[in-house]
């Protein structure tokens, strides 16, 4: 398919997951991303082998995901950030059983109920674990349609190849923003790498077994640091970043999703009035892309995070700096959007003199 699609983001995502090969999709219904859970209603319908469920809750729907996942499927759910919250004792269960799952969190105004404008207060939460014990998740943060669209497929990829939830970060406004989208051809599933660990019937093999209750303090100690040599892996061969204009940027400003795209404009903008600014965009939230700050910071340059938050990529940002140079930050919490002109004073107020 090679016609360019004009879509919202969150039917992109269902789209592309559709053509990923996910059969499995299990949801509660919350703003601001009802509009996925709409269109896999209706997509899963179309497929021979397709389940949608809007489960009672999103404890409930989390925990669908689990068993959907042990019988082999490409599952996904999606929800905004207080049913994300419900969801975390199950995605630490998906990680404890080394399940392949892909996660939406389409982000709003919080904490508690907060509103439904777009916010990116979830990014703790999002890549810290977010429940309980020793794990990590995938995180990857699109800032366009059709980045969307790539990191949906790569993401039920990386799931299972890595056999860890994933989850695709991004906030509200992206998922109601339309942009124009090419989709690509719908994935032979057949192709896919056979899923050896499956619970299909045990007849004419051995018996699978998958759990996460390991009573014995040592098998448990053995399976987090089996874990960890996994995160380690992934942290080696997947961080992502975008880099713009900043081979000779002073000021390098840091931000993701749809608060990079506000920031570009108006590094565009600083460039036309002659100062050199720069972004630097995690595609790749967890792993983050440290590889990329560092190469940025060998050229001098001092770095401004914008996040749609009090501030909390910017943890990740001086950890992977190590102090090596200096850090300004610019937060825009519970709902309210900067605009470009204000990135565009901000970048005149922190710029090197």
């Amino acid at each position: 398919m090679t016609e360019k699609v004009l879509m919202s983001g969150n039917h992109v995502i269902g789209e592309a997951a559709v053509r990923a090969g996910c059969s499995f999709y299990a949801g509660y219904p919350i703003t601001p991303q009802n509009e996925l859970t709409e269109y896999m209603a209706g997509a899963m319908a179309k497929l021979d082998d397709g389940t949608f469920i809007q489960a009672e809750s999103e404890i409930a729907a989390i925990n669908m995901l689990i068993g959907a996942s042990m019988a082999g499927a490409r599952v996904m759910t999606s929800s905004s950030s207080p049913g994300i919250s419900l969801k975390q004792e199950g995605i630490s269960f998906l990680s404890a059983l080394e399940l392949p799952a892909v996660i939406v969190n389409c982000m709003r105004g919080g904490p508690g109920l907060g509103n439904i404008a777009p916010s990116q207060g979830d990014y703790f939460q999002a890549t810290r674990g977010g429940g309980h014990g020793d794990y990590r998740n995938i995180v990857l943060g699109p800032a366009s349609g059709q980045e969307i669209c790539d990191l949906v497929t790569k993401a039920f990829d990386y799931a299972d190849e890595y056999l860890t939830p994933v989850m695709i970060l991004l906030d509200g406004m992206m998922g109601q923003m339309m942009e124009p989208v090419v989709f690509p051809e719908y994935r032979d599933i057949s192709t896919l790498p056979e899923k050896t660990w499956k619970i299909d019937g045990a007849k004419g093999r051995p018996r699978r077994v998958i759990k996460s209750l390991l009573l014995d303090v040592n098998v448990e100690e053995a399976h987090n640091w089996k874990l960890v040599r996994r995160y380690e892996q992934i942290k080696d061969k997947i961080q992502m970043a975008e880099s713009y204009k900043t081979s000779d940027a002073k000021l390098t400003v840091i931000a993701y999703g749809i608060a990079a795209r506000i920031a570009k404009s108006a590094v565009d903008r600083a460039r036309e009035e002659g100062i050199k600014a720069g972004l630097l965009r995690p595609v790749t939230l967890w792993p983050f892309p440290e590889r990329s700050l560092r190469e940025a910071a060998s050229n001098n340059t001092e770095f401004l995070v914008y996040e749609m938050s009090t501030g909390q990529m910017i943890e990740d940002v001086r950890l992977s700096l190590n102090g090596s140079s200096r850090i300004h930050f610019h937060g825009r919490p519970g709902g309210p959007v900067s605009t470009p002109a204000d990135i565009y004073e901000q970048i005149k107020k922190y710029y090197p003199r």
